[in-house]
């Protein structure tokens, strides 16, 4: 069981070194899984395991019936030598889902400081992470308002980075900040949370020229399991 898991992320980390060396283009195709299970000589439990990690990470994005297309510009992949929350979470054998909540135009009150970027609307796209079932993660981002021609369906089943980017929206950097907060009553019924306190981490991603492309709001409900960061070398 120990060698199986060790091998699949072993197999992660050669297809992301592959992606980021340019062997896999972006947006070209991955082989095939049964080509990949032919390459490494592992079971096509073995490959899957490994294309959904490097999926949950925005490497690449796996779509029924047309196969694995890179995605390796992502922001995250490019600026923080941090391995990805979801990844120290997939690497603990514990399955996180992603559920949309909903997708609309808001009118920011006159005080609201997001109007500095966004002016007085804003997209705000909404969503939370199951762990092993079960809400743990709640995100409100909020957008720029052109974006609102889009399809919630686009939202679910695209990278969000990739379509900022497939729209003209190119980050240059982000930054994060980390708080804790006491849970609103709200909070506590999205996340069905019986604590009181989690951590908030506010991010905020930049385009080049310094502008604001993304602001978003993730809340943690770290009674379920704390919040791990792992650097690389």
């Amino acid at each position: 069981m120990k060698r199986a898991r060790i091998l699949y992320l072993e197999i992660v980390e050669k297809i992301k070194n592959d992606i980021i060396s340019g062997r896999y283009p972006v947006g070209s195709f991955l082989p095939t899984e049964k080509e990949f299970e032919e390459m490494f000589g592992v079971s096509k439990i073995t490959v899957r395991k490994a294309i959904e990690l490097l999926a949950s990470d925005e490497y690449v994005a796996k779509k029924s019936g047309k196969g694995t297309t890179v995605l390796s510009d992502r922001p995250y992949n490019k600026l923080s030598k941090a391995a990805s929350f979801s990844q120290v979470l997939q690497k603990s054998n514990l399955k996180l889902e992603k559920q949309v909540l909903d997708l609309e135009i808001i009118n920011l009150p006159a005080d609201d400081k997001l109007r500095e970027h966004f002016g007085a609307r804003v997209l705000r796209f909404r969503r939370i992470y199951l762990l092993e079932g079960v809400p743990y993660i709640y995100f409100s981002h909020y957008l720029p308002v052109a974006l609102a021609k889009l399809a919630l369906k686009e939202f679910a089943e695209e990278s969000l980075y990739r379509l900022l980017k497939i729209h003209g929206y190119e980050i240059a950097f982000f930054e994060d900040d980390f708080l804790a907060v006491q849970l609103t009553a709200e909070e506590q019924e999205i996340l069905a949370a019986e604590e009181m306190i989690g951590i908030r981490r506010v991010r905020r991603s930049f385009a080049e020229d310094g502008s604001v492309v993304e602001y978003s709001q993730a809340i943690y409900d770290t009674a379920k399991h704390p919040y791990h960061i792992e650097y690389e070398t």
